[in-house]
């Protein structure tokens, strides 16, 4: 059975969502170090400090460290 789709207005602010949390999931915590971005290779979104930098197609971009495998099995 599907979930039915919650009904939402547009109020006159421009505003539809009332009770959605403002921001984002991703945001830092406090501190910059803190903040999370996603890997280019995987997508999933990491702490910096377990992302390194490295050259694909011509640009530095975050890739897990040592490697995206080896971090999924280390935290399931």
């Amino acid at each position: 059975m599907a979930k039915d789709d919650p009904k939402t207005t547009i109020d006159a602010g421009g505003l539809r969502y009332r009770s959605k949390v403002a921001g984002s999931p991703f945001s830092a915590t406090g501190a910059f170090g803190a903040a999370t971005m996603s890997c280019f290779l995987c997508g999933k979104h990491r702490p910096r400090a377990q992302l390194k930098s490295r050259k694909l197609l011509g640009k530095a971009q975050a890739v897990c460290a040592p490697s995206c495998k080896e971090l999924d099995q280390a935290q399931s």
